[in-house]
C-alpha cells in the first residue's frame, strides 16, 4: 500500500532510480492512478524548499534531502519497495517546504 510521507524506489523519467516521497493527501491515493511523488537526492542546494533526511533513519545516502521544486506525478505502478515513512516531524516540514516550492507561503 502507498501513504503519503512513504520513501518508495522510484524509476523517475527525469532523473533515473532515486528514492521518491509520495506527497499526494492519503485520502486520494486510493482512487487515483497516479500519485505526486517528491525527488530525493544527495545533492544537497541548502534552500527552503529542501528537508534533511539526516536524522530519519531510512535506508538512503549520507546528506539526502528531499528536493520539493522536482515533483513529478507518475502513476502508481511506478512505485517500487519501500525504504520507510517520514516521522510526523518531518512530515511538518515537509508541508512547509511544499508551500515555499509552490508559493503558497
Amino acid at each position: 500500500m502507498i501513504h503519503r510521507g512513504g520513501v518508495y524506489e522510484i524509476d523517475f523519467p527525469h532523473a533515473g532510480p532515486h528514492p521518491g516521497v509520495v506527497v499526494t493527501r492519503e485520502e486520494a491515493i486510493p482512487v487515483l492512478g497516479s500519485v505526486t511523488i517528491a525527488l530525493v537526492t544527495s545533492n544537497r542546494r541548502d534552500h527552503p524548499a529542501e528537508v534533511s533526511l539526516d536524522d530519519d533513519g531510512l535506508d538512503l545516502r549520507a546528506g539526502s534531502v528531499i528536493n520539493c521544486d522536482d515533483l513529478a506525478t507518475l502513476p502508481k505502478s511506478m512505485v517500487g519497495k519501500s525504504r520507510g515513512y517520514l516521522s510526523p516531524g518531518k512530515l511538518r516540514e515537509l508541508n512547509g517546504a511544499l508551500a515555499i516550492a509552490l508559493g503558497l507561503d
